[in-house]
Formats: structure tokens, C-alpha cells, sequence
């Protein structure tokens, strides 16, 4: 009888655990549906159906929990929280100390009418075709380039040689010798000291 109880118990369980999970799948799919109708319409008329006042105009002290709630969208959400953290000095005075403080995103950085030659699924391939290109003319040119220096090398010298009178080199005649100078045998100096005479005592 245990074995029985705890099978259909479990039975019991996995029911009820199914069952609610399909009512959850329901209500995403009923909010899916809700936020893709609400994407279709402007932040005004949003907020008028929603009756909800406009998130910019907002002061500090008013109240920001009804942009919380899941049926606003996230865009209107972003903006009544953007407008809280200025309004809030505790939140908006920062002493500059936040690495992620800035906005890096590319649309901060982004130009109106601005071209790239980035395509999707391809990169940047007229770029890199166009350098191919000129990788290839420039090979082209040092080719020809080669091709008429070989042509120059190949060609035959057609000037004569001059011919080139032998020029008769003058010789300076040699210095006569040095007379070696007689041997003068060196002489060395004396020195003599006279000795005081002694005393008798």
C-alpha cells in the first residue's frame, strides 16, 4: 500500500507541477503578445493607456514603482529609471570613480548617414578586394619594371674604348745619405771633496 500511495502521489505532483507550468507558458505568451502590440504604438500613447505620466517630467519625491510593473514596456521602464537616477542626488552625484559610469555603447558613437563598407555575412570584402587590386598593379608595375631593365642590361656596348696614351712617370731622384758624424766617446764627471783637517786633542 506504501509503494501505491507514493506513485500516485507523485503522480499528483507531476500533475499539478505540469499544469502550472503550462499556465506560465500562457502568460508569457499573453505578455509576448501584450508587448509586441505596445512596441507598435508611441511612448504616448502608452502612457495615456496605460495612464501613466510622462517619465521626463518627473520630480524628485514622485513615485517610479508604477513603471515597474510588467505590462510597461522596456523603453518606457529605461526611461522613468534614467530620470530617477538623475533626480536622485544620492544616484546622480557620482565622484567619478565608476569605470562604467560613461556610455560605451556604439550608438552613443554613432553619426547620422554614416557608410561603412562592413557588410553582413561578408565583412569587409569590397575593402579587401580593392587592396587585393592594388596589391596586383603595383606587382604589375615592378614587373615591368624588371623586364625593361633586363632588356637594357642585354643590349651590347656599341662605344669604342678610347685609346689611352702611355704617360711616362717621373721618379724623384733618392736622397743622398747622411754622413754618419764621428763617434764623440763620452766623458764622465768627477767630483772631489775636500776633507776638513782633524783636530789633536
Amino acid at each position: 500500500m506504501s509503494r501505491g500511495g507514493d506513485f500516485w502521489a507523485r503522480r499528483k505532483a507531476a500533475v499539478a507541477a505540469e499544469a502550472e507550468s503550462d499556465l506560465r507558458a500562457d502568460a508569457r505568451a499573453e505578455m509576448a503578445d501584450a508587448q509586441a502590440v505596445l512596441e507598435e504604438k508611441t511612448d504616448a500613447e502608452i502612457l495615456a493607456e496605460l495612464e501613466l505620466p510622462d517619465p521626463d517630467g518627473m520630480q524628485p519625491g514622485d513615485d517610479f514603482s508604477a513603471f515597474l510593473t510588467k505590462a510597461v514596456p522596456e523603453r518606457l521602464r529605461r526611461r522613468a529609471l534614467r530620470k530617477l537616477w538623475l533626480t536622485n542626488p544620492t544616484l546622480a552625484n557620482v565622484d567619478g570613480l565608476v569605470d562604467y559610469g560613461e556610455d560605451f555603447t556604439d550608438s552613443a558613437m554613432v553619426v547620422e548617414g554614416m557608410q561603412t563598407a562592413y557588410q553582413i555575412g561578408k565583412g569587409m570584402l569590397k575593402h579587401v578586394e580593392e587592396m587585393a587590386r592594388q596589391a596586383e598593379a603595383a606587382e604589375a608595375v615592378v614587373e615591368d619594371v624588371s623586364e625593361e631593365i633586363d632588356e637594357v642590361s642585354e643590349e651590347p656596348a656599341l662605344v669604342e674604348a678610347e685609346k689611352v696614351e702611355p704617360v711616362e712617370l717621373a721618379f724623384a731622384e733618392p736622397a743622398p745619405e747622411l754622413e754618419e758624424a764621428p763617434l764623440v766617446p763620452r766623458r764622465r764627471m768627477r767630483f772631489e771633496f775636500e776633507q776638513p783637517p782633524m783636530e789633536h786633542q
